[in-house]
């Protein structure tokens, strides 16, 4: 289950929502920085992971040419709110591409401010998919898919990869 989060929570009048088409996750709306708004996210429900035997993060997105963040939350707190580790990741407008974000490129933060937590992929609660980049509009980001990768795999960067294919480069599977 996802949930939606906007700029409204601060009065700003940004939309946006998560769909399925064709087997393909679409997160779209529309930005707007009116009263001090600006941003549009979707968040998984609570979820219990250990990636702590992964180096990070690959997605299969296409893009509408905006930079969007991916944000893992794991147990930390500040002032008793989740801390989101971050990282942004640009789109090329029509064309299907592999991201990978590593762990150790992920930086904490609480409300837009940065914080010095180290991320514990041991503890993954929660993935956010979130637009923020001050620019005004609709937007639209399609995810095929989303896995863990290490050093030296050999991850399918196409979204009509073969299963054979996709199941190798995963690295879990012989």
């Amino acid at each position: 289950r996802w949930q939606t989060v906007l700029d409204g929570v601060m009065g700003g009048r940004s939309t946006g929502k998560i769909s399925q088409a064709d087997g393909v996750v679409v997160f779209d709306g529309a930005t707007s920085l009116q009263n001090n708004g600006g941003f549009s996210s979707v968040r998984s429900a609570h979820v219990d992971l250990d990636l702590s035997d992964s180096e990070g993060l690959a997605m299969c997105v296409k893009g509408d040419g905006r930079t969007y963040q991916v944000r893992l939350s794991t147990d930390a707190r500040y002032r008793s709110g989740e801390v989101g580790f971050k990282a942004e990741f640009p789109t090329t407008k029509g064309k299907w591409k592999e991201v990978k974000v590593p762990f150790k490129a992920l930086q904490a933060s609480w409300r837009g401010r940065l914080l010095k937590d180290a991320f514990d992929p041991s503890k993954i609660e929660r993935l956010t998919l979130l637009l923020g980049d001050k620019n005004p509009g609709t937007f639209k980001l399609e995810v095929d898919w989303v896995r863990t990768y290490n050093s030296g795999e050999k991850v399918a960067t196409t979204k009509d990869a073969d299963i054979l294919e996709t199941a190798l480069s995963d690295g879990r599977f012989k």
